[in-house]
């Protein structure tokens, strides 16, 4: 990933339950308030998501688009951009480590993302910050209300 920016939040759940949620496509119009509609249009031989198409609202930008994703372990999930109607790039990750004895998780997302339009660079990383904010957010909020197994 070239230029990005990235920022870490701790959940109180173990790294399965928090990759879990992320893998769980289907519900991302439930927990995240950009993404309207999510389809997964190929999975791995693991049954994991290798191409989802996302519609996002995100007030000035709304965009239908697809990532593939690239699975890494248990605890790392990547995504780049394979086509879009606003974004020239998007590329991704979640990355989680177990903190306190794998009873809580640190995530870290990175982000980049180069839009059609042009844009200052600070403007862009701003974006990308509020992006990233508001996921991680939305993420803990969805894993820390789940019922526990």
């Amino acid at each position: 990933m070239a230029e990005h920016t990235s920022s870490s939040i701790t959940i109180e759940a173990a790294p399965a339950d928090v990759m879990g949620v992320i893998a769980d496509f289907a519900r991302y119009p439930e927990w995240t308030g950009e993404v309207k509609e999510a389809e997964v249009l190929s999975t791995d031989d693991q049954g994991r998501a290798e191409q989802v198409r996302l519609v996002l609202d995100a007030g000035a930008i709304k965009d239908d688009h697809v990532l593939a994703y690239t699975w890494t372990g248990r605890n790392e999930v990547s995504w780049s951009l394979v086509k879009s109607q606003m974004l020239r790039s998007l590329d991704g990750t979640y990355a989680l480590t177990p903190v306190a004895g794998g009873e809580r998780t640190e995530v870290t997302y990175r982000l980049a993302v180069d839009v059609k339009i042009p844009l200052l660079g600070m403007i862009k990383r701003k974006a990308e910050k509020v992006i990233i904010d508001r996921a991680l957010a939305g993420l803990k909020k969805r894993v820390e209300s789940a019922p526990k197994a």
